[in-house]
């Protein structure tokens, strides 16, 4: 089992498509600035929460590092339908897309 990686270009017809966005950064990460709607599981939580992920899920995170380990941890338990945005939420905010502040996703 394995992941996808997709590009922030692909990310709204992932989303039209029925995908979430799950944020793997730490809170502080995900508060100061995160893609709208992503759901917060911080990559330090993820064990036992593991369930909280529907597929399909984009896992994101700052420059694509720590949501490819998360993607792969997923995959490993028999996820399927997940992806990896390349670039990460640093890509999202350099390209001048939206993000949004706080908890709320």
């Amino acid at each position: 089992m394995s992941y996808t990686d997709i590009f922030t270009a692909e990310l709204e017809s992932k989303l039209r498509g029925g995908a979430r966005v799950y944020d793997v950064r730490e809170r502080d990460e995900y508060t100061s600035g995160h893609i709208p709607g992503a759901i917060n599981i911080p990559l330090s939580e993820l064990t036992g929460r593991e369930d909280e992920i529907q597929s399909p899920a984009v896992i994101v995170c700052q420059a694509g590092g720590r949501s490819a380990r998360a993607a792969q941890h997923l995959a490993d338990l028999g996820k399927i339908d997940l992806m990896n945005l390349t670039g990460g939420t640093g890509a999202w905010i350099q390209e001048g897309r939206e993000v949004r502040s706080g908890e709320q996703p």
